[in-house]
């Protein structure tokens, strides 16, 4: 049996298997079995999770059918891929009555032309290639066209494969003139997605890879724009993801991604993306290296939250610090709530109103090998919030400051690791312990006194975090008192450090830096 380009490739999901297609039961995005029964129901919506309901509508798991069949030679794969592609067609037509809206969406419809067009590989008929020409042409609607974003890359890859699979040039070229123009706006000169969420470059890395490959097989040149920009997107994961082999779960990123590429290793521990982001550690390939992160830059979209001036903290081989992190695209008020500043590590300006899709500025750093600093600052709450950041390595602590304009004062957030426990709080010290591992918070105004008065929440209103999809854990989040300036230390590994605070001068364990950080 010949394989074809159509049907060998990385769009497979990894479940549900030919042999549970064949038995009528699919397992879509992780949620239990779905049994299918030899009629399908295509108006199914067994778990109402819109996640669900596209793939099942992308038709992927019926192409495993297909793909089983090239491999084996068993013509009951063939057969039944046939029969659930036919049913499909007749009952999904587009503007009909009774097709649910979210079938003919942009991402199912992108999706679902991999799955036919395999299919039309292996079955000659006038409903397939007649389907296909309905998907091509809403492919190719400008008004339907998410330019600048991964679903316009998968509209661009499935317009171009229709295209060339019919000998439709019109359409092949308006696919890789678009993608030219979308990848320019998703993929910034220093290879940062745009996206505002570090996972999906993975998934844009991917399938431009794809695009690339059937450009090629089509008998098109690659133009420059798209081989550089997914060549620096492997800089851009490679920072973005920790020390322990997983991406830093920030925007809608689920802390259980690996990138499962080789990326290779940079030049450098420390950057500071344009787009939005300072990523820096200790060390590269090692699993005990302290990691951060910050966000910054353009206000909240595509993927985004409402994270700006945040920082992630990851040091002996451990999260401490972490985001709320990304639950699911369920219109839900705590998936609405996980967008909030609320969710992430941020400061907040006392009395004053939240200003969503603000955008905020890097405007100082200071690098060295064994320190960094940063100084951040936006109105998103009208007025100037500032916040600098230190990290030092090696004797791992962060220390954070926090200020606003116009006499305002300022709170912050502290979202520690679910599995960090409150051990101790008193006068402006916090202690959170896993086993025998300890962390401390310290909290100081500009004038060295000590901050006391913290609020320490497990569970209630804000202390939540979402490591992975649809999991929602209790964790400890720490609150500050308002005040004019706050001093936020983080020492990991004990709960005794040496401190001292004298004339706007810190010295922690024997690491002295200024009160204001910068």
């Amino acid at each position: 049996m010949a394989r074809t380009a159509e049907c060998q490739g990385d769009w497979l999901p990894a479940t549900p298997t030919a042999e549970d297609v064949m038995k009528g039961e699919i397992s879509l995005v992780g949620l239990p079995a779905y049994k299918l029964g030899k009629k399908i129901k295509w108006t199914a919506s067994p778990y109402r999770n819109r996640s669900w309901e596209y793939v099942f509508q992308s038709l992927r798991w019926m192409g495993t059918l297909v793909v089983e069949y090239e491999n084996t030679g068993e013509q009951r794969y063939l057969d039944r891929a046939t029969e659930i592609a036919k049913d499909w067609v007749a009952r999904n037509k587009y503007g009909a009555r009774g097709t649910p809206s979210y079938v003919w969406k942009d991402h199912p419809v992108s999706l679902r032309t991999q799955p036919l067009l395999c299919l039309s590989r292996h079955v000659k008929a006038s409903w397939l290639k007649d389907s296909l020409a309905v998907h091509a042409k809403l492919l190719a609607n400008p008004r339907l066209y998410k330019k600048g974003h991964n679903h316009g890359i998968d509209q661009d890859i499935a317009l171009m494969g229709i295209g060339c699979r019919y000998g439709r040039k019109d359409w092949a070229n308006l696919a890789v003139k678009r993608l030219t123009g979308t990848v320019k706006l998703d993929v910034d000169a220093q290879g940062a997605l745009m996206e505002q969420a570090p996972r999906y470059a993975v998934y844009v890395y991917g399938r431009l890879q794809v695009a690339m490959s059937n450009m090629k097989a089509c008998g098109r040149k690659v133009p420059g724009t798209i081989s550089k920009r997914a060549e620096a997107l492997k800089d851009f994961i490679a920072h973005a993801t920790m020390p322990n082999g997983y991406m830093v779960p920030i925007g809608d990123g689920s802390a259980e991604t690996e990138p499962k590429m080789e990326t290779g290793t940079p030049k450098q521990k420390v950057k500071a993306y344009r787009a939005g982001y300072v990523f820096g550690r200790t060390k590269w390939d090692e699993p005990e290296s302290a990691y951060y992160s910050i966000r910054f830059g353009p206000g909240m979209k595509w993927h985004g939250h409402e994270d700006h001036l945040g920082v992630t903290y990851y040091a002996q081989g451990r999260d401490i610090l972490m985001d709320g992190g990304f639950h699911s695209y369920e219109k839900s008020s705590y998936r609405y709530w996980t967008l909030s500043p609320e969710a992430h590590n941020v400061p907040t300006v006392v009395g004053a109103k939240f200003r969503p899709r603000t955008a905020s500025k890097l405007v100082k750093t200071s690098y060295g090998s064994d320190r960094q600093a940063f100084r951040l600052t936006d109105k998103a709450y009208g007025v100037s919030r500032t916040r600098s950041v230190l990290v030092n390595h090696d004797d791992d602590l962060m220390a954070v400051y926090d200020t606003a304009s116009g006499g305002k004062k300022v709170r912050n957030i502290w979202r520690f690791a679910p599995s960090l426990k409150l051990v101790s709080k008193e006068r402006g010290k916090v202690v959170l312990g896993d086993g025998k591992f300890r962390v401390t918070l310290l909290q100081f105004t500009a004038s060295c006194s000590r901050l006391g008065g913290q609020k320490v929440e497990r569970g209630g209103k804000l202390g939540w975090v979402s490591p992975t999809y649809l999991s929602k854990e209790r964790a400890n989040v720490v609150v500050s008192p308002a005040a004019k300036s706050v001093l936020t230390v983080i020492v990991p590994g004990t709960d005794a450090p040496k401190v001292s605070c004298s004339g706007g001068k810190v010295k922690v364990n024997g690491v002295s830096f200024s009160a204001k950080v910068l």
